[in-house]
């Protein structure tokens, strides 16, 4: 039960008509749009698939660089203990020296808080 209909139209003079049903027209269309569609999905795949790709290589490259950090503090501490303990231990005191400084700064707000630790 294959039926086409036929449908025809002409311009004003009426001297043309149109061979070509509108089911054929339409089933083109629908092609057509999952011909696209199906392009788009593969695109997207891909997409994804690249960004997947970039992040494992991120992680993987990102290990290499903390081993290598690691590797080189190492060495470093290996070669020369006495200026390394030197340097975390002036580093330590700055940071506590910079903490208790910030620590002992006067609130700026004017919020019931800080009156009450003023007190």
């Amino acid at each position: 039960m294959n039926k086409t209909i036929k449908m025809k139209s002409g311009n004003e003079k009426g001297n043309e008509t149109m061979t070509q049903t509108r089911f054929e027209e339409t089933s083109e269309q629908i092609a057509d749009t999952i011909h696209k569609a199906s392009r788009a999905a593969s695109s997207a795949v891909e997409a994804i698939e690249d960004g997947a790709g970039a992040a494992r290589r991120a992680v993987r490259n990102g290990g290499y660089a903390a081993a290598e950090l690691y590797g080189d503090a190492k060495r470093r501490v290996q070669r020369n203990p006495i200026e390394i303990v030197v340097g975390t231990f002036a580093a330590g005191v700055a940071a506590g020296t910079a903490i208790s400084w910030m620590m002992r700064q006067k609130p700026s707000c004017n919020c019931a808080c800080a009156k009450k630790t003023d007190e």
